[in-house]
């Protein structure tokens, strides 16, 4: 018998409900680590954990590598960060973002002026469907690093975007099911979600192209060290070593993590606003309660490492 099954013969005891009461863990930053002050632009906090805007920096004038290794503490730090009126084209956005790194391109979604942007153009005729929780492309070997999103158009109302921090909700998790997913890894898989409105044939290349890929349950972040929850209800499937019914429980209840308001940032949209987040520290949602308001948006990803 493998170690990893041994380990869960007895059934685990989730809490009743799945959810707690009380007092919560918050911290922006990993334990132990000291916040620092900012000096290139002011830090706007919009909770006590993740989510800020930042001001005092155009996005149209070039970044300077002083100003972008303090834009990157700022995003270990908030998670996501937001800047209002950035009045940028498509190109300076890629411009940004590449900052970070290489640009990934998105085998399923639409393109803009170029195919490292993702157009979302909703509308009557083409409704959100962006209205569940999940972290982008973690079917990916090298799922995203992080991700820039530009608002061109927005509803009079609605169509919010929330963020979710998955440290926080690591850090609590009761100990004993920290204890109990610290290890394993779970199937994370493009097909129910993209794969639905394929042909077969055309299913069966993009599966060989992007095979289901097996990531850890708790990913520790590459530049902060912290651990994080890595499981999404749109993408994580299975989790391997456990029977059908264990990993699905297991599944629903890490699931559930993401919907505690206090991890949570809620971002009212203006036209002209850019939120870059942290894709390796967050689940992100996307509510869907403008239809038939037109609401236009442009994203660029950033290729990221894989997670461990």
């Amino acid at each position: 018998m493998s170690e990893v099954v041994a380990n869960h013969e007895r059934p685990l005891q989730l809490p009743d409900r799945g959810l707690k009461t009380g007092p919560r863990i918050v911290r922006p930053l990993p334990e132990g680590v000291e916040a620092q002050p900012y000096t290139l632009f002011a830090v706007k906090p919009l909770g006590p954990i993740i989510g800020a805007e930042i001001e005092g920096v155009d996005l149209s004038k070039p970044v300077t590598p002083e100003l972008q290794r303090e834009l990157n503490r700022a995003l270990l730090e908030w998670k996501v960060i937001f800047f209002r009126d950035q009045h940028i084209t498509s190109e300076q956005q890629r411009t940004f973002a590449q900052l970070w790194g290489e640009l990934e391109t998105h085998p399923f979604l639409p393109v803009g002026d170029s195919d490292e942007v993702v157009r979302f153009a909703k509308n009557e005729n083409a409704v959100g469907r962006e209205n569940s929780w999940h972290s982008d492309v973690s079917w990916r070997l090298n799922p995203a690093l992080g991700a820039v999103l530009r608002l061109i158009e927005v509803p009079e109302a609605g169509g919010d975007t929330l963020w979710a921090d998955m440290g926080a909700a690591y850090d609590n998790l009761p100990d004993e099911v920290k204890r109990r997913i610290d290890g394993l890894t779970a199937i994370h898989d493009f097909t129910h979600v993209f794969g639905v409105r394929l042909p077969a044939d055309q299913l069966a290349v993009k599966q060989a192209e992007f095979p289901a890929a097996e990531h850890p349950v708790v990913r520790t972040h590459p530049e902060t060290g912290r651990k994080t929850l890595y499981v999404n209800p749109n993408f994580t499937v299975r989790i391997v070593g456990l029977e059908a019914e264990e990993s699905e429980k297991l599944l629903q209840y890490l699931f559930r993590q993401a919907q505690i308001p206090e991890f949570q940032v809620r971002f009212r949209w203006e036209a002209n606003t850019v939120a870059f987040w942290d894709n390796r520290a967050t689940q992100h949602y996307a509510a869907s309660d403008y239809y038939p308001s037109p609401r236009i948006a442009e994203r660029v990803a950033i290729v990221g490492d894989r997670p461990y």
